[in-house]
Order: structure tokens, then sequence, then C-alpha cells
């Protein structure tokens, strides 16, 4: 297991909130990876799409009633002169180190808890007449109990693969991507488990999520170990319908398969040690790519 100090060497710039930057062998490694998951997101021709750092809070009702112990929210102060006034001439940051705030603006907005919702938001109203494939890299932002370098982070970079269309595409689509990621690792030498899963929910007994993921999984797990690499997860027409997204005349599917790029950072190093010359190489095989 990589300590702290051994990160550091290779490019991690950790911060005690859970928060990672990187430099060096570190970054290079994590740009090969987002490139080798974007050519498993070429095979069913995703679109590459670059979502915005927040969302809207009214498209996130449900998932805020469910994960209100992970949100972060971007707030603003109210923006009168007396206000801006009141905090700029106050002691603006307390001993603790955390900001004294004065009054504040309307909270409209949440920092991206996962990538796909952007997909869904902007598809809103939309009648799809085949299949769509999309991908997208974006950071996440999710508050937790505790922060671990690079396998546990306040925000991370996520990357995934979405498919909206027929139930029977979102599950033959699934079953690709999970295999595809198995013969990735196998490549690179990570052994993964896929594992049923749920997801953390405020008070699971009283989210009906909860009661359908023990019920009848839909989200799948491929574990490093003790560690999520990857999640497979299908929402059956949950979004197509909570976004009016059509095909038709019935609200889409959805599926998707998601990376967390800095997990895979600790695995590769966990697994095959500090020296970056003995790092597998990611680059996937032409026959793969071009499949």
């Amino acid at each position: 297991m990589p300590d702290l100090a051994a990160l550091t060497a290779l490019g991690l710039r950790w911060d005690a909130y859970g928060q990672a930057g990187l430099t060096g062998p570190l970054l290079r490694l994590a740009d090969d990876l987002d490139h080798a998951f974007q050519q498993l997101a070429a095979q069913w021709q995703a679109v590459e799409e670059r979502p915005p750092a927040t969302l809207p809070a009214s498209a996130l009702t449900g998932h805020l009633r469910a994960f209100p112990h992970q949100a972060t929210f971007a707030i603003g102060l109210e923006p009168t002169d007396t206000n801006l006034g009141e905090f700029a001439d106050g002691p603006v940051v307390g001993p603790a180190g955390s900001v004294v705030l004065t009054r504040t603006g309307p909270v409209t907005t949440v920092l991206t808890p996962a990538a796909c919702f952007h997909v869904y938001a902007q598809r809103r109203g939309t009648q799809l007449t085949e299949a769509a494939y999309v991908t997208t890299r974006t950071t996440c932002f999710r508050r937790e109990q505790h922060y671990e370098p690079l396998r546990r982070q306040w925000n991370f970079s996520m990357r995934e693969i979405v498919c909206l269309g027929t139930s029977d595409e979102t599950t033959s689509f699934l079953a690709e991507a999970r295999a595809q990621t198995d013969d990735f690792a196998r490549r690179i030498g990570l052994p993964l488990a896929w594992a049923p899963a749920t997801d953390p929910f405020f008070r699971p007994h009283r989210q009906p999520g909860f009661l359908l993921q023990r019920v009848q999984p839909v989200k799948h797990e491929a574990m490093y170990g003790s560690l999520a690499l990857a999640s497979a997860n299908r929402h059956h027409d949950h979004f197509g319908s909570t976004f009016d997204i059509n095909r038709a005349g019935v609200p889409v599917s959805t599926a998707c398969v998601a990376f967390g790029l800095e997990r895979w950072l600790y695995a590769v190093v966990d697994r095959h040690g500090t020296d970056p010359g003995a790092w597998p190489e990611i680059a996937l095989p032409a026959e793969v790519v071009t499949a």
C-alpha cells in the first residue's frame, strides 16, 4: 500500500480536506488511463461532452433528498453593498479556518455529484430515434466523513460512458462494458471482481432506491480488494421519466459505467510499485480500439 510520502514523490499534491492535485508521473498516468477509457467509449461511437462544474439544484431534487450528506453547494454572498461591507470588514476567516459568512444569496446550483447527471439534464424534453451513447469526464464532489489520498476524496475525476436506449440496449451495453473493463484490467495487471453494491443513502431504510438496490441489484462495482475502481449502473427508465427523455413515445432506459481516475492511479501504484518504469503500458491494442 503506497503511503503519502511515496505518492507525493510521484506527483500527488494532497490537501487534507480531501482534494488532490497531480503533476509528474501520476499526471501522465492519469492522462493515459483516461485516454484508454475514451478508447473504450469509442467502441460505441460515444459522443464526447465536457460539462460545467455545477448543475441546477432543481434538476437534482431527488438526489438531494437521497444524499444530502454528500452534497456540496455553490453559494455566494448576498450582493448588497451593506452585506458585502459587513463581510469585508469582519474577520472573513475565523480561527478554525472557516469563512465567517454574512447573508448568503439564493442557493440555486450544486457542484456536480456524478458526471452522468449532465447527460440527462442536457437532453431534457428530447425525443430519441435511436440509442444514444455519450462519454464525459468531470470533477465530481461528494462530502465524506473522512478522506484518503487517491482512495476517498471530496472531489475526484470521473469518466463515464452512458447509454440511453431501450431496456435491451442498456442491458447489452452494460454486459459489454463490464467485459471490456475486465479485459483492460487484465492487460494492465489489476485483478478485479464485480460485486453487487448499494449507494450510501441518507436514512437508507426510508429510501425506495436503497430498497430497490437490495431487492433487484442494479449497481455493481469492480473491486480491487476493498476499493471500487468502477461501477456499472442500470437505471431502468428513472432518468428517462425524470427528464422527459423519450423514444417511440415511452421514457428511455439508461445505464452507465463510471471510472474513478484517482482510484485507478492508486491501484496501479499499489499493484506495480512506485517506479514508473515498472508500470504497464496503458494503451489499448489496435484491434480493441477499432472494434
